[in-house]
């Protein structure tokens, strides 16, 4: 059974860092891109980022910068680290995990983060 526990959600104020983690379990957490969606209210969900098996990592324009992305095989773990935190940062942060060819796609169910504008 595939799992994700997020943590690190909360409240900051603008400029501020927080630090995302979410350790997996179900499934061959190596083989698969890790990424973290997120979701606000009335909006299209977004894939922030996201990081290969081989550890390349990529990033929607809107995080550019400021979010990093990285992972520990080891610990079946994915992070994100964001800094310089905006208002319209504010959303669910979703864990997620892919693998093309085993044609799978899964998904947490979310850590919230509040920047107060």
């Amino acid at each position: 059974q595939v799992q994700f526990v997020e943590s690190g959600g909360g409240v900051v104020q603008p400029g501020g860092s927080l630090r995302l983690s979410c350790v997996a379990a179900g499934f061959t957490f190596s083989a698969y891109t890790m990424g973290w969606y997120r979701q606000a209210p009335g909006k299209e969900r977004e894939l922030v980022a996201a990081i290969t098996t081989d550890g390349r990592s990529d990033y929607s324009d809107s995080v550019k910068g400021r979010f990093v992305i990285f992972r520990d095989n080891a610990e079946n773990s994915l992070y994100l680290q964001m800094n310089s935190l905006k208002p319209e940062d504010t959303a669910s942060y979703h864990c997620s995990a892919y693998s093309d060819s085993a044609g799978e796609f899964y998904w947490g169910q979310g850590t919230q983060v509040t920047v107060p504008g």
